[in-house]
């Protein structure tokens, strides 16, 4: 598929369904929220790059400690949302800019921090966007970012990569903790940290959020059922076909 095809599959998939990731618990809330405070605590002149901003939810959380976020992502109508529930926050610092993450239509050296979160597993070139980061990123600038994490291990990941997709057909790819850090590492970004955690995720508002059709649901929930006890113990699989998942947290600087 080229890359403006997936970019339009994305912006359909996404653009539907804005108003359910602004309301989705998933994306509203998580530990990582407290390391984001933490991180620009008292930084009132610091610009910052909310890259794939999805509803908005890492803006909203960071903008009141800072003087701009730009809020950036492929679909309109999420920015749509985003600027719109920015207003009824008061947070008048964010701006809204649309665009894909492989071609940033910054200056070299724009931001101090660039945030990324549960966006990466869509983009078409992972390697590229990272080098555009270091690129608009200050020198001593920041990054963060948080998404879902393969395994690894090849039967895991199969498994992991296949109901993703059925799921959503936008997905491209969970990355591993070592192919994190090999793209970072080859995109001059120095990964000074990193975290595992993990996120359950319930069946029936999972694939709600992406109005997955229902031939595509009774796939995934038969890839499930078929699985050995290796794969349904590692993801928790449950009777409803909720489970859990990894999720890397990572801390770079240029």
């Amino acid at each position: 598929m080229a890359a403006t095809e997936h970019n339009a599959v994305v912006a359909r998939q996404f653009g539907e369904q804005a108003n359910a990731y602004l309301t989705s618990a998933v994306h509203s809330s998580g530990e990582e929220f407290v390391a984001l405070d933490e991180a620009v605590a008292g930084q009132v002149h610091a610009r910052a790059l909310d890259l794939g901003c999805g509803a908005g939810h890492v803006s909203f959380r960071v903008a009141p400690q800072l003087s701009e976020v730009v809020a950036y992502d492929l679909s309109q109508a999420m920015l749509d949302t985003v600027t719109a529930a920015a207003a009824e926050r008061g947070l008048s610092n964010i701006v809204a800019q649309q665009g894909v993450a492989e071609y940033l239509p910054f200056a070299d050296a724009s931001f101090d921090w660039v945030f990324s979160r549960y966006s990466a597993h869509h983009w078409q070139d992972l390697g590229r966007a990272l080098r555009e980061v270091y690129r608009v990123l200050k020198p001593g600038g920041k990054v963060i970012f948080v998404d879902v994490m393969s395994p690894g291990m090849p039967l895991l990941d199969t498994y992991l990569q296949a109901v993703e997709l059925l799921r959503d057909t936008s997905h491209v790819r969970d990355y591993s903790a070592a192919e994190w850090l090999q793209q970072m590492n080859q995109a001059g970004l120095q990964v000074e940290r990193q975290r595992r955690q993990r996120l359950h995720l319930e069946f029936s508002s999972w694939v709600a959020r992406m109005r997955t059709p229902q031939p595509l649901q009774q796939a995934v929930r038969a890839l499930q059922e078929n699985m050995g006890e290796e794969v349904r113990r590692y993801f928790e699989i449950t009777a409803d076909g909720s489970f859990s998942t990894d999720v890397i947290v990572l801390w770079a600087g240029r």
